[in-house]
């Protein structure tokens, strides 16, 4: 084994080293053969230079100008729901794609920054080292740091002011719009309606009935938000789903503009849209049923909520030969058999369970015997603290 103590200078020595010659240091020390290695601009202030800087500087304030648009459209864009025949339809429609775009792009461009930094002004270097085992001495960490400050200097970073104001201000702004994003679906009160606030009721509960004791039936959404049209047991087939809303005779036929109205309000509450599940035959003798809610079916029909009890995504998917609803949006899974119970995901509670029963007529409606044909709990996530 060979003895490199003499090669290694001492504390005072190392103390009293320029920056080049730590870097030449560290780089015998560490078995590294510098192969090539060549300045991008050896003459400062060229036009090529400067359009180099330009071309980075634009990247940076490019992804600047998409965050800031992203926190406009985030803060001050119409984002709830509109219907076709409503003012700021389009203006909805784009809202979500726009906010993808403009946070996507801003996140490009910033990416794009950094690869054009590192292409036009980190110096070309083709370097071969050695691996070793062990911890780092003292001269490895301070030639190391001298490497990598030699890196900066070279590249010549902290003379380009365009380049680190621009960096500044992408940065900034893509900082400042995705805070707002992470934190903005928080900020509104629950409670600042009270008890007519969404987060407590629905567009099922008997206090939202035009008229007292009014029927709620169950209404399938054709594609027209004018045309009624219900649910009989008939419709389903055997191990079919079908996304159903509220509706009352008082909600009338769209014959007027307090009816259509209605008819609007409806379908686009938030908590109102419900999954109508016929069970098959074979899966009726496996179902478990929750406590104080086991009249809340009618035969092999169930009703679940589609506001995921995780983060209010719509549970859209049933998957018939499991008995299993998912949520698309970060893959939780309830058990139908098991009055919608979580079973996995992120998701810890159940769906809500709509009691429903059959009316004279032969339509589905929900159970007014049954907690007066409501949900028994506040529907979507558990984040907010619930009233008991």
């Amino acid at each position: 084994m060979s003895d490199t103590s003499k090669d290694v200078p001492s504390d005072d020595e190392l103390a009293a080293m320029s920056r080049e010659e730590k870097v030449r240091l560290g780089t015998n020390l560490d078995g590294v053969e510098i192969i090539h290695r060549a300045e991008r601009f050896p003459e400062p202030g060229t036009k090529a230079e400067k359009r180099a800087e330009f071309a980075v500087a634009i990247w940076f304030i490019l992804s600047g100008v998409f965050a800031v648009a992203a926190f406009i459209l985030f803060i001050w864009n119409d984002w709830q729901f509109k219907m076709p025949d409503e003012a700021g339809y389009w203006a909805y429609t784009f809202y979500t794609p726009l906010l993808g775009v403009t946070f996507g792009g801003s996140i490009l461009a910033f990416g794009c920054g950094v690869i054009q930094l590192t292409k036009r002004f980190i110096p070309a270097e083709i370097s071969v080292q050695d691996r070793h085992d062990g911890g780092s001495t003292e001269v490895d960490k301070q030639t190391i740091v001298a490497e990598f400050d030699d890196a900066l200097q070279t590249s010549t970073l902290p003379r380009r002011k365009m380049i680190i104001g621009s960096a500044v201000f992408g940065l900034g702004a893509l900082s400042l719009a995705g805070g707002v994003a992470a934190i903005g679906g928080f900020i509104k009160n629950p409670w600042a309606e009270g008890d007519d606030s969404p987060l407590w009721t629905s567009g099922w509960a008997p206090s939202r009935n035009a008229v007292k004791g009014e029927t709620v039936f169950l209404r399938r959404d054709t594609g027209n938000p004018y045309q009624v049209a219900l649910v009989r047991p008939e419709d389903l087939d055997a191990g079919a789903m079908e996304t159903v809303f509220p509706w009352r005779v008082s909600d009338g036929y769209g014959e007027n503009e307090e009816s259509r109205h209605k008819l609007l309000e409806g379908l686009r509450a938030v908590s109102n849209p419900v999954m109508l599940i016929r069970l098959r035959p074979e899966d009726g003798e496996k179902v478990i049923k929750r406590r104080g809610q086991e009249s809340f079916n009618y035969g092999d029909y169930y009703a679940y909520t589609k506001v995921c009890s995780h983060l209010g995504c719509p549970t859209s998917l049933y998957e018939q030969q499991t008995n299993r609803i998912l949520c698309p949006c970060h893959q939780s899974q309830f058990n139908a058999l098991e009055y919608g119970k979580a079973v996995f995901g992120p998701a810890a509670r159940a769906l809500a369970q709509l009691p429903i029963t059959v009316n004279n007529q032969g339509y589905m409606v929900a159970n007014p015997q049954q907690n007066g044909g409501n949900f028994l709990e506040p529907v979507g996530p558990a984040f907010w603290e619930r009233k008991s």
